[in-house]
């Protein structure tokens, strides 16, 4: 029972929050009554058994708290007459049924609004539309806890102080609002890829992103975010297996890969801009979708895909992937070469992937001992326990290989382990 309505609650818990909020303008409130009808749920479905319609007694539950808190605080005509049309107002819980703009795509959009820090849009919205808890957007963002909570908390406040309007933008401002928008959706659906991630998250931004496709389908940078998201969950189900540990790309079984996803994807991919940031990543998942196997990959256009991704959008995780491109695709040394200029600067230190990657191209020019201790250092930085399982997995399979004459190292080496 518990593990069913935490899977309903990932769902439920952002389609009242939505609902509320535009029927009452009051974002605590419509969080708190949220949670209110969660925590009912707790108590009562135990022993009085789950509802036939489970997000319809929630919504149910949630608005009539909504309705007591507005007639005991309220002495104005205006929370009154709030009161009494969210009494009236009907909850659509068809399966299924969506419509191009629904309360949650209002929302993302509210959350994004410029007014508001670009770090707060991303939070704010990772917390009220998929309830990621807080710990784990403070972890995204380095920071603490509290001061995560702070940020959400004025971001809410300034939303109601500012008047800023629930709605989706029309005509220049919605092309304009359009980038933080996709910002969002990005960590939002990495939230849900990642190893330790909820699957749940990113099929919401699977979702967020066709709706978004339908309201806005001459946007070929929406097409491409669509194709990248669903070309990388096509291999959800094969990333891991039945104990939870992390497979790279060439242990994983193919068959297990949603087809129907890929064939979807490329489509998608063939309607997008060609060279946008979004494009390009889509461009290189489907060259791994795509392959029959690790050999048969396409790293040489991986590798231009990421010298183009460089040119346009440099981040030290972009040229830390473009690195691992190269010793792919032209041998282990270029990689090398390519992962010391993008440890310059510090901001791959201590990264796990970043030593990983040196501990894997470092193993293929030979040195086993040196990429042996790699990995076991790049477990130690690991963030989840299943990428620290795979990382140590690494270094006892590299210490069982035979042993082989070491070739001179270059300094400063790193890579990506992100091929998973």
């Amino acid at each position: 029972m518990r593990t069913s309505l935490e899977a309903l609650a990932a769902d439920a818990y952002p389609r009242m929050v939505a609902t509320l909020i535009r029927v009452t303008g009051d974002w605590t409130l419509a969080e708190d009554c949220a949670q209110e009808a969660l925590t009912a749920a707790v108590q009562r479905w135990p022993q009085e058994g789950e509802p036939d319609n489970p997000g319809g007694w929630l919504m149910t539950v949630a608005r009539n708290r909504a309705i007591d808190a507005l007639r005991r605080a309220s002495v104005e005509r205006r929370k009154l007459a709030e009161a009494a049309a969210l009494a009236l107002s009907e909850v659509d819980d068809a399966a299924g049924k969506e419509e191009v703009v629904d309360d949650r795509l209002r929302l993302v959009f509210t959350c994004c609004h410029p007014a508001l820090a670009l770090e707060s849009r991303v939070a704010l919205t990772l917390r009220t539309i998929c309830g990621v808890p807080a710990a784990d957007i403070e972890r995204a963002f380095l920071v603490t806890e509290s001061t995560m909570t702070r940020r959400l908390t004025r971001a809410k406040r300034k939303i109601s102080e500012a008047g800023i309007p629930y709605r989706v933008p029309s005509g220049p401002a919605l092309a304009e609002r359009l980038p933080g928008v996709l910002a969002v959706l990005y960590l939002l659906f990495t939230q849900g890829y990642n190893a330790d991630g909820r699957p749940a998250f990113a099929e919401e931004a699977i979702r967020l992103a066709r709706l978004l496709g339908r309201l806005m389908p001459r946007q070929g940078e929406v097409s491409a975010l669509l194709a990248l998201f669903l070309l990388q969950h096509s291999r959800r189900e094969a990333r891991q297996d039945v104990e939870g540990n992390l497979l790279p790309l060439d242990r994983q079984d193919r068959s297990r890969w949603d087809q129907a996803a890929i064939a979807e994807g490329v489509d998608v991919l063939s309607k997008a801009e060609q060279d946008s940031p979004y494009a390009l990543q889509a461009r290189i998942a489907a060259c791994h979708a795509t392959a029959l196997s690790v050999p048969d990959t396409d790293w040489s256009e991986i590798a231009r895909c990421y010298d183009a991704l460089a040119e346009i959008h440099s981040t030290p995780v972009v040229e830390l992937n473009r690195a691992v491109a190269h010793g792919c695709a032209y041998g282990p040394r270029a990689g090398l070469a390519l992962l010391a200029r993008a440890r310059e600067g510090g901001a791959l230190d201590g990264h796990p992937l970043a030593i990983a990657a040196e501990a894997d191209l470092t193993a293929r020019q030979g040195d086993r001992d040196h990429a042996v201790a790699l990995f076991r250092q790049a477990a130690d930085a690991a963030h989840t326990e299943p990428e620290r399982r795979a990382l140590l997995d690494r270094a006892a399979e590299t210490e069982r290989q035979a042993p082989r004459i070491a070739p001179p190292r270059p300094h400063d080496e790193s890579r990506d382990y992100d091929q998973r």
